[in-house]
């Protein structure tokens, strides 16, 4: 039997859909995207245009829910790689936009850099457990001109051959990403098929559909690109304090989201993924520390499970800012429980203080962790080959079961989690831990092969490249005229 955590029962969990249901219809959201306000009043909801107030009433998301797909497939570059959602697996995505790197020995940090970055993705990608990226840590150098938006996402599919998920600031933004994704793929048809892209949309809490992000979404509509909605309530501080409230607003704005994009393309692949977290009340921070964000992690999975739809749920972190006694109680705590509740993605590895400090070190002992929950939520295996009752038997009383060929066999087929990190040894230790973390970095790395791209799709983006640069001076010289 399978370990499979559950913090509501289904009568709370339609007590957050029947609450969900009368926000929605009563208090609605702001809606601050007019193209977005359009196709929700065209599809039946109240918009109050003065206050970009947007009201839904049930039958609208009960029809938006209807329209949702239950099961698609993400892919990405590398041959045979793929991820079908709801099918009962976990994957990890890489957390995310951290703007510091700390050095786990001396405890020094850094801002991050342009190395940092190709470090992490090509880490990231080595590393079997995590299917899925963001990106770990932002340089200090500028992002916001069109030809380093290109030149990054160029960098990002040459680097990370599984999943993407990213998003793009504007709609002229996403056409060109749109113009990249046919050319490394092959063509719009073969994007739709393949997905190798997802775009994350992140309302903003509480109860607000921002424009910029939304409307930039919404250049995609006819491409089939899944989307996760991934609003970030933080209990106390932008959603009420009180867990179960939290759970409510976060599954508020998901489902408003759900409407938008149902509406606008029905069918289109869609992720529910509110990243519901709670502040540390003694400071008003956000560390991702708190032992009720992995309380929260639950009540989201449980509640995309609830609707049948396919999950992408946050983990909590620590309090510290580096590897450590504390990081290690607080960060396996908050790994575990949202582990147990087994979502389709599960955000998280490598980050501290809120997501803002990328550690290397951390990364690879948060996926250790996760190997070890892997092996909980696996559970005892009850077919009637796992009894071995005649094997106790014939050993009788007073035997010995450590040379019986079941035993060779049971380690074979991972009765036993071995791990990959820390000694079983007795003492002393040849390395601590930390030394043997790094020495499994640089092993990675090392054995990481790299999928290049075919010299005519190479010819193609160098072109795009070009073509980008151009536009942007162009736009630059305009504006300037305008000044």
């Amino acid at each position: 039997m399978q370990l499979q955590v559950e913090v509501l029962n289904q009568s709370e969990l339609e007590q957050v859909h029947d609450c969900t249901l009368r926000i929605l219809m009563h208090t609605g959201l702001r809606v601050e995207s007019s193209r977005a306000r359009k196709i929700l009043g065209e599809a039946g909801a109240q918009i109050d245009e003065n206050k970009h107030i947007v009201r839904i009433a049930p039958a609208l998301v009960e029809e938006a829910l209807r329209a949702a797909p239950r099961n698609f497939t993400l892919g990405g570059r590398r041959p045979g790689w793929y991820w079908p959602m709801n099918n009962g697996d976990c994957t990890l995505l890489a957390d995310g936009e951290a703007r510091s790197v700390v050095d786990a020995e001396t405890g020094e940090r850094r801002a991050g850099t342009e190395a940092d970055w190709l470090k992490a993705t090509q880490l990231i990608d080595a590393i079997d457990e995590i299917g899925v990226y963001w990106r770990m840590v932002s340089s200090t150098s500028p992002q916001d001109s069109l030809e380093r938006k290109v030149r990054y996402w160029r960098s990002v599919f040459t680097h990370f051959s599984k999943h993407i998920q990213d998003s793009t600031e504007t709609p002229e933004q996403t056409r060109w990403l749109l113009e990249m994704l046919q050319i490394i793929f092959g063509g719009k048809e073969a994007v739709r098929a393949l997905k190798p892209l997802s775009f994350l949309l992140t309302p903003v809490s509480p109860l607000v559909i921002e424009g910029p992000y939304t409307d930039s979404y919404l250049e995609t509509i006819d491409w089939g690109i899944p989307v996760a909605v991934m609003p970030m309530p933080i209990m106390g501080l932008t959603s009420p304090a009180r867990l179960i409230a939290t759970t409510v607003q976060g599954n508020c704005e998901v489902l408003a989201m759900l409407c938008l994009i149902q509406a606008a393309a029905a069918g289109t692949p869609f992720i529910y993924a509110p990243a519901l977290s709670a502040a540390e009340p003694r400071t008003g921070r956000y560390t991702g520390g708190a032992v009720e964000h992995a309380l929260l992690a639950v009540c989201a999975t449980q509640m995309g499970r609830f609707y049948n739809l396919p999950v992408e749920a946050s983990t909590g972190g620590s309090h510290d800012y580096q590897p450590g006694i504390q990081a290690g109680y607080e960060r396996a705590i908050n790994w575990t429980l949202p582990s147990m509740a087994w979502p389709d993605i599960l955000v998280g590895p490598g980050l501290f203080e809120g997501s803002t400090v990328l550690c290397y070190e951390q990364l690879c002992l948060d996926v250790e962790v996760f190997r070890y929950d892997r092996r909980l939520h696996t559970g005892i295996g009850t077919d009637r080959d796992q009894w071995l009752e005649e094997v106790i038997a014939r050993t009788g009383p007073g035997g010995n079961f450590l040379t019986h060929p079941s035993t060779r066999d049971a380690l074979r087929m991972g009765e036993w989690y071995l791990g990959n990190l820390g000694e079983a040894e007795i003492y002393p230790k040849k390395l601590n831990l930390l030394e043997e973390v790094r020495a499994q970095i640089e092993r990675s790395l090392k054995a990481r092969q790299p999928l290049p791209f075919e010299a005519h799709v190479e010819k193609e983006l160098n072109h795009l490249e070009k073509r980008a640069l151009a536009f942007s001076a162009e736009k630059s010289n305009r504006q300037e005229i305008h000044a």
